[in-house]
């Protein structure tokens, strides 16, 4: 009885002392996971900047540059039961809004969220909108003279562009977001008729916006659809190329602005810390930050007054679209779209 109530003891104490242990490395961790679509050179230097103020350590995980925000959201839908992130930072809006609907992110409402537009936050807190891209053309300057240039997403499907023009498989990223806002806004069987004309006269299907942009500045084509943060790296380091914002006028649709969006993903395991961090990219210095930096980004914010590289809204006719209704018409969209150009050219 003695042996038996000493080797209990012995149990009790281990169990304490692994307990406290546990307990102890529980809070004190300190890190954070970010599943971040925004390109990691754009990104990273953001993360280094909250760390520094926050001591808390990021770890971001990025995915290819051809399929980011559709893989990234996949694996946080596959990860519903046990959530290995924490935030989801995406460059883009409409995976963000099937994250929501699938009921797997957390409600926050920080004070800044009060300063960006309506149109770029939800309402209960769900998601937040800032640092904005628009959908634009990089035309090759010395291939087509400024007279000549497209003026509509409209002339990627015109036979005068045949095999001249270029774009980004529409099933990834903002191209993908780009062709459910016309799907939202044209009806399906104008968007699809769209799409059809597109293939059929011949613009070259890429893998990414970059890569538009890159065939763009080398002369591979005459000008394609991209973001403003891709063409600009080309315009700034003096290759010989121009931007163009489509859909101007009276009658033009508008350009497409692509807010970034941040999330919180429910059951995370550091909602405190990813709070903070919400509180960090929605504040006046990060838009400056990333307004500044190569990507040229568009502050959302109403009360950011920085220079920007690249037009805003405020500037130029912007496209009138609701996001959640885009969203709605996401798998439509996709489906269409993934029979039409699967394996590209």
């Amino acid at each position: 009885m003695i042996e038996n109530n000493k080797h209990a003891l012995c149990a009790i104490a281990f169990a304490t002392i692994f307990l406290t242990i546990v307990g102890c490395w529980s809070s004190s961790k300190n890190d954070l996971v970010v599943y971040t679509a925004l390109d990691s050179h754009f990104s990273e230097p953001v993360f280094e900047a909250f760390s520094t103020e926050t001591g808390v350590d990021v770890r971001p995980k990025f995915d290819t540059e051809s399929t980011k925000t559709v893989g990234l959201a996949n694996a946080i839908l596959a990860e519903a039961q046990r959530p290995r992130c924490d935030v989801f930072w995406n460059n883009e809006i409409l995976n963000t809004l099937r994250l929501q609907k699938a009921g797997l992110l957390e409600s926050y409402n920080p004070p800044a969220a009060k300063k960006f537009p309506p149109a770029f936050r939800s309402p209960e807190g769900l998601w937040h909108g800032f640092a904005a891209r628009a959908r634009v053309f990089i035309v090759n300057t010395e291939l087509v003279p400024e007279n000549e240039r497209p003026g509509s997403i409209l002339d990627l499907a015109d036979a005068r562009w045949r095999g001249k023009a270029a774009m980004a498989k529409p099933l990834f990223g903002t191209t993908a977001t780009h062709a459910a806002c016309l799907f939202s806004v044209w009806g399906d069987e104008k968007a699809k008729d769209f799409f059809k004309k597109v293939k059929s006269n011949d613009t070259k299907i890429l893998a990414g916006n970059k890569q538009v942009a890159l065939s763009v500045a080398a002369g591979r084509v005459a000008w394609g659809m991209t973001d403003t943060d891709d063409a600009i790296i080309e315009l700034e380091a003096g290759r010989p190329v121009a931007i163009v914002y489509p859909d101007q006028g009276d009658k033009g649709l508008g350009t497409l602005f692509i807010p970034n969006t941040v999330a919180i993903i429910k059951g995370s395991p550091g909602t405190e810390r990813a709070r903070r961090l919400v509180d960090f990219l929605l504040s006046p210095r990060v838009e400056k930050m990333l307004a500044a930096g190569p990507s040229a980004q568009i502050p959302l914010n109403t009360e950011v007054e920085t220079a920007t590289r690249v037009k805003t809204p405020k500037q130029i006719k912007a496209m009138e679209v609701d996001f959640g209704k885009a969203a709605e018409k996401w798998d439509t969209a996709v489906g269409f779209i993934r029979d039409e150009f699967a394996g590209g050219k």
